[in-house]
């Protein structure tokens, strides 16, 4: 959003051609977009910024430089954020495009994409707290978004640090005609060239009403989906409610690929990039939006809104385990973009917080999008954006192109989030304790944000951190749209308190088990749940699990099915983990993947670095972070390097070419030589990790 960081908050007609989808209009260094879902070259290889202009702005007195400000910093693709924002007539809307039209002209002589924002949902009325407002005299009144129980969900400045004071919010249904009237204006932005189009968050905004929409509109639509009336109240017990649960993530859904068709109606080869501020942790089922549906797809992604602990001091006081949610949120972002580019904020508050922040986005898959925080309009740091762009743009094939070597995937259950115990926190982190000095702090020192309070959150969230500390490379799979080619990859599917699963989900795991998989379950309930939180007469996966709902439930089993085998742990042992770092519960969870998939890479050193492994050609590209500074409790912000080696399994007949260490720390990205030995068929190499370091270890 205009401002960023949502959850921690709270938690016309263009003249002229019809742009580059013109014949002979697209310039000679733009290579053809890609059809049928491919994303074109240039998006997949994006290094973004902030690139806004006032509305009097001169293309060559104001424009030109901050695009030629922006390439020097090693930026690629510009997103420009401007007016669109603001409840605008049709004649300054028209107006406007022609500004977007001249910038996107500047850019593109300049050799760099133009993403343009512009909120899907909400409409600002500037000064409309005491003067004209699109909710008091315009349609705002009618097309709103409501509560259940009526209210209309509009506020007035300094709820939200993107909105000033004395200005109007108006979030709108998209059930309305706002549906119509939004639409019409995309296909008039894509009008003008630009190359991307960037919908802010498309959610039923929760920060002054809760449950929305409850809407005419809504219900209206509800019920022609479901056939039932909206619900009176948020009630978890009640299977209507439930329903309208879930048939907030299709109908968001369903708006964002319309948006995205809007834009390819008038340019086929414009992409579109939804900012999403949803992420594995709560939040989805609290505001509707859940990322993950758009997965397959075609021709929209995501931008992620990843935030972090404070507006005003960003990762700084992080612990350990908080930063183990962030690495689970990115590779989260990662996993629900699908095959598609996963571009993701990198806030900072400092140049050095900043660039550990960015560099796990990198190990993790994610395009950056580099911005100080709270605001998206500046750099945390030039120098620090021109060196980590620097490094990305020298590595970008191993960054994007490299395939993930991962054998271990870890389920994230959309259903399980949204209706195992349900709770008023989001997750987002797990420390909510503010730490002495800081105003501004993700949990407002709430206890019941953290993940730790939340038993199918906390549990995925321990596992992947057990992952993470045992240096087991691993993916994150979602459950939207699951298919069998989805889990192929993986040797293990961790199921973390899996207990909401539909028909079609288990089916799909029982498919894999019987081809010879590995699964591990934990928790109290194993799907024992529909996948609308409805309690089952029977275990969705009772054969796979080897016990039946009659049955003592065992402390924990393992049971072989078709070819493969099921483990199944009743307690919620990464819960533990995640709130005590106890081995035992880690091992517990974790025998059964490295008997199964033991890591033909592996890592000796310090628990707390992160390891990602992938595969270019013959190339093994292996990315480490640096998070050793970081203990149980916030601490002041540090780096220390840190000593480790890697360890790789050479194939048959395989040996090693060369070795070679890149990294942003230093002055240049050039990859360095280092020496490797060599045992039987196992090739070490020891090196010492800044905060980043990419290991390329190339076999013949």
């Amino acid at each position: 959003m205009s401002g960023g960081a949502l959850a921690s908050q709270l938690l016309p007609r263009l003249p002229g051609p019809s742009g580059p989808s013109v014949p002979g209009a697209e310039p000679a260094w733009a290579p053809a977009a890609a059809r049928q879902g491919l994303f074109p070259e240039w998006s997949r290889f994006a290094r973004l910024a902030d690139g806004t202009f006032d509305e009097d702005a001169d293309p060559l007195r104001d424009m030109k430089p901050v695009i030629t400000a922006l390439k020097a910093q090693n930026v690629n693709v510009i997103e420009v954020d401007t007016i669109l924002s603001n409840w605008l007539t049709p004649a300054e809307f028209t107006e406007h495009m022609g500004k977007v039209k001249s910038f996107t002209e500047l850019a593109h002589a300049a050799g760099i994409r133009v993403v343009m924002y512009y909120p899907s949902l909400e409409l600002i009325s500037v000064g409309g707290e005491k003067g004209r407002s699109f909710y008091k005299d315009g349609e705002g009144k009618s097309w709103v978004q409501r509560s259940l129980d009526g209210q209309p969900n509009v506020f007035y400045g300094s709820l939200v640090v993107w909105v000033d004071p004395g200005d109007e919010s108006c979030w709108l249904s998209p059930n309305s005609p706002w549906r119509d009237y939004y639409l019409g204006r995309i296909k008039a932005l894509a009008a003008t060239g630009v190359d991307a189009i960037w919908p802010d968050v498309p959610i039923y905004f929760d920060g002054a009403l809760s449950w929305c929409d409850g809407s005419t509109w809504a219900a209206d639509a509800f019920k022609a989906d479901t056939g039932l009336a909206l619900p009176a109240t948020a009630d978890f017990t009640s299977l209507p409610f439930r329903r309208y649960v879930e048939w907030r993530h299709r109908n968001l859904n369903q708006w964002q690929l319309d948006i995205a068709a809007a834009g390819r109606s008038v340019n086929p080869d414009l992409v579109t990039f939804v900012e999403t501020v949803s992420m594995d942790y709560q939040y989805a089922t609290l505001v509707g939006l859940d990322g993950a549906y758009l997965r397959k797809a075609e021709g929209v992604s995501h931008v992620w809104e990843v935030d972090i602990l404070g507006n005003y001091d960003g990762m700084r006081h992080a612990t350990a385990t908080d930063w183990t949610c962030l690495i689970s949120m990115y590779k989260y972002a990662r996993a629900a973009s699908g095959a598609k580019p996963a571009w993701a904020f990198s806030y900072g508050w400092k140049a050095d917080d900043a660039s550990l922040v960015m560099a796990e986005l990198l190990a993790a898959g994610c395009n950056p999008y580099e911005v100080k925080s709270p605001f998206k309009d500046a750099s945390t740091d030039k120098a620090m954006r021109t060196r980590m762009y620097a490094f990305v743009a020298a590595n970008q094939e191993k960054l994007y192109n490299a395939v993930p070597a991962a054998e271990v995937g870890v389920y994230h259950s959309s259903a399980s989030r949204d209706f195992v115990s349900p709770s008023a926190g989001t997750g987002m982190y797990a420390n909510t304790k503010m730490p002495s000095g800081v105003t501004d702090w993700w949990a407002g020192g709430s206890p019941e944000e953290s993940c730790t309070q939340q038993a199918w959150l906390g549990e995925f969230r321990g596992t992947v951190k057990a992952l993470v500390y045992a240096h087991v490379p691993f993916s994150t799979v979602t459950s939207p749209h699951l298919e069998a080619a989805d889990l192929a990859p993986y040797r293990v599917l961790m199921l973390p308190n899996l207990q909401a699963v539909s028909d079609g989900e288990a089916a799909v795991l029982r498919e894999y088990v019987a081809g010879g998989g590995t699964v591990v379950i934990t928790g109290p309930a194993p799907t024992a749940l529909d996948g609308l939180g409805t309690a089952r007469g029977e275990y969705a996966l009772a054969d796979v699990l080897g016990f039946r709902k009659g049955d003592p439930l065992p402390a924990s089993k393992q049971n072989r099915f078709g070819s493969g085998t099921c483990w199944y742990v009743k307690d919620l042992a990464g819960l533990s983990y995640l709130t005590g770092t106890d081995q035992a519960s880690a091992d517990r969870i974790l025998a059964p993947v490295l008997a199964a998939a033991p890591p033909s890479v592996r890592l000796t050193g310090d628990r707390r670095i992160h390891m990602e492994v992938s595969r270019l050609g013959d190339d093994t590209v292996v990315q480490l972070v640096n998070f050793t500074c970081f203990g149980d409790t916030p601490a002041t912000f540090r780096t220390m390097p840190a000593a480790c080696s890697v360890a790789l399994e050479l194939p048959a007949g395989k040996r090693v070419l060369s070795a070679t260490v890149s990294s942003p720390d230093g002055a240049s990205p050039a990859p360095q030589p280092v020496t490797w030995q060599v045992a039987g068929t196992t090739a070490t190499v020891s090196l010492t990790v800044g905060q980043y370091s990419l290991l390329t270890v190339t076999t013949g």
